[in-house]
């Protein structure tokens, strides 16, 4: 990980300390532990660390249900108008006040120099990444990727964006939903085939594959919900609880 860190300081992207001294072994298996080389969200409530690592003990779990349980709950509401348009151009970098926004990287190549190992750049860039290793907690698994293959890394919003505005970004500022759209609190890289199943779905009905991350992403999930003041669904506060209890 020492290497990553160095390269993306070298790049001049801006990503803070909070990504010094991460292990990166690269092990994990599908359906297993999962993201074995990230940070547990109990110690990255901003999203400035890296990926998302496993929550394990009894005293942790019990913290992420109370974290959980702050949450408020609603119906879902209609999709009408939604349009990823609404949240601004994808990876903008000029959310107002969050982490890594206006260091002149857009935040697709930010949160992936964030996770990634063994970072490469293209040819003449300071952020645009040419191919990298990525421990996917979703997965478990390990992807060596390349832009060349683009797709097989994917960028997820755990709290997908169709879902924040049948819960209440309909009624937000413009600039509220770019925020949430390119906060690093909301933003994985992931298994791309495993983004894809998600959809917009909430928790009740996907979770990750790697069964040891689903605690940690339902902590996730209600983190960025708490920041922003949205509810989730009756059912999906149920089935975060459940992956903790």
């Amino acid at each position: 990980m020492a290497g990553a860190v160095a390269a993306v300081l070298l790049a001049g992207c801006g990503l803070d300390g909070e990504l010094s001294g991460r292990a990166a072994d690269g092990t994990g298996s599908q359906g297993g532990d999962g993201g074995s080389t990230g940070v547990s969200p109990l110690d990255n409530p901003k999203g400035t660390g890296r990926g998302l690592g496993t929550i394990r003990s009894a005293g942790d779990r019990a913290e992420a249900v109370k974290i959980i349980e702050k949450v408020a709950t609603k119906g879902r509401g209609a999709k009408t108008g939604y349009d990823r348009d609404e949240f601004g151009y994808a990876w903008a970098d000029n959310a107002a006040d969050i982490p890594f926004a206006g260091n002149g990287c857009d935040t697709r190549n930010d949160v992936l120099a964030r996770d990634g190992d063994d970072l490469k750049y293209r040819s003449g860039s300071n952020c645009v990444l040419a191919s990298m290793t990525l421990h996917d907690p979703y997965t478990g698994t390990t992807i060596k990727w390349t832009k060349q293959q683009a797709a097989e890394v994917q960028i997820d919003h755990v709290m997908p964006l169709s879902y924040d505005w049948q819960m209440g970004a309909s009624r937000w500022s413009k600039a509220k939903r770019v925020q949430i759209a390119n906060d690093p609190l909301n933003l994985l890289p992931v298994d791309g085939s495993a983004n894809s199943s998600k959809g917009d779905s909430g928790p009740a009905t996907w979770l990750p594959p790697a069964r040891g991350i689903r605690c940690s992403y339902a902590v996730r999930f209600a983190q960025v919900a708490l920041k922003y003041d949205l509810p989730v669904t009756a059912p999906d506060k149920e089935a975060m609880l459940a992956q903790c209890r």
